[in-house]
């Protein structure tokens, strides 16, 4: 498996945790979208890519899917609408988000464009590499994109699409067709150009406490989706790290069965237990994330997020089979100090032989 330009170490440490072994120490697996810490490791002359990847080789985190596009916190408020920034006054000017299908009426109009091999083959492969290569060779760029379900969600939103799956199920199952069809295409090239041991696909299903959809609406659309994705990822060796936050409980024996090899971001605080998951599947999945980042990295205290990390990896990491991290990304309003710790905390208590 081609893996551009890797540290001998890094590369060994996310290979052996893929196959259930332990390594050095857990793998780190995260997203950084965040201002404060991109400036505490800028240098002068960095463009903001440069210092991303500082960022993550400093912090020590193995594998990323991307990161974010930080604001600075004069931008806070702000809301970027057709190349132009409005303000939101007091907190109480709503904007709606423009969904480029508005009704029944233009979903059944709508033709979504086919993506061209020739496309993915040299632009969006260029695109990997460079990225790959800019991340080399102390974090691991991980290629991915979704499955469809989510993009054709997302192109009308889900109250409109909460009433088109009942009342136009055939024009969204059309266009769920083409958008899953880019999705296969997308993974295909990926498996021809062997891009990585590894493949992130990203489809939100769930929030805090159950599904977004039902779970026999989700087997009958999205799982089909998802496994047309996997198949040949699998053909060429590569294995799927599956991302939807919120609770995926009632979909999870599904997900397993379409192929995924692990799942991301195991949110915490919607009621997704690792440690269960962990017992319940073994090395049938790799869990990835797991330290929650919407209240505990954002608002906690040093001691409680040292406390955290040991927990995660007291139930996650023995045997391996585990990416510590975030429980989505890094998210701007978390303070650097507690960022610095976290990461500290991984490195520091994630070493094999675990002595937590």
């Amino acid at each position: 498996m081609n893996i551009p330009q890797l540290d001998r170490a890094v590369k060994e440490r996310i290979l052996r945790s893929l196959n259930h072994e332990e390594g050095d120490r857990v793998p780190i697996w995260d997203y950084i979208d965040n201002h404060g810490i991109v400036e505490y490791f800028r240098r002068e002359g960095d463009d903001y890519a440069q210092t991303m990847v500082r960022v993550y080789h400093q912090l020590g985190i193995d594998l990323c899917r991307g990161y974010g596009g930080s604001f600075a916190e004069e931008q806070e408020g702000e809301v970027h609408r057709d190349g132009k920034v409005e303000h939101l006054i007091s907190g109480r000017t709503r904007w709606m988000t423009k969904y480029p299908i508005q009704s029944l009426e233009e979903l059944r109009h709508y033709r979504p464009e086919p993506v061209s091999y020739e496309w993915l083959r040299t632009e969006w492969v260029t695109q990997m590499r460079r990225q790959q290569e800019l991340f080399a060779p102390y974090t691991l760029y991980v290629p991915g994109g979704g499955c469809g379900f989510h993009a054709t969600y997302g192109l009308m939103g889900q109250e409109l699409f909460s009433y088109a799956i009942y009342d136009a199920r055939a024009e969204v199952e059309r266009i769920m067709e083409v958008l899953n069809e880019n999705c296969v295409r997308q993974a295909q090239v990926a498996a021809e150009e062997q891009l990585g041991p590894l493949y992130f696909i990203g489809d939100d299903l769930a929030y805090k406490g159950r599904l977004l959809f039902s779970p026999s609406f989700l087997r009958q659309t999205f799982i089909p989706c998802l496994r047309r994705c996997i198949e040949p990822l699998h053909a060429a060796g590569i294995k799927v790290i599956f991302h939807s936050d919120g609770y995926l409980m009632e979909i999870l024996d599904d997900l397993l069965e379409a192929g995924i090899d692990g799942l991301n971001p195991i949110e915490p605080l919607a009621g997704m237990d690792i440690g269960l998951l962990k017992r319940r599947y073994g090395r049938r999945l790799v869990l990835v994330g797991n330290v929650d980042c919407s209240q505990l990295l954002p608002f906690g205290t040093r001691k409680e997020i040292i406390a955290a990390v040991k927990e995660c990896l007291r139930q996650a990491a023995p045997g391996g089979g585990h990416f510590i991290g975030s429980s989505s990304e890094i998210v701007p309003a978390t303070p650097v100090e507690n960022i610095l710790t976290f990461y500290e905390a991984c490195r520091e208590y994630g070493q094999y032989p675990l002595r937590l």
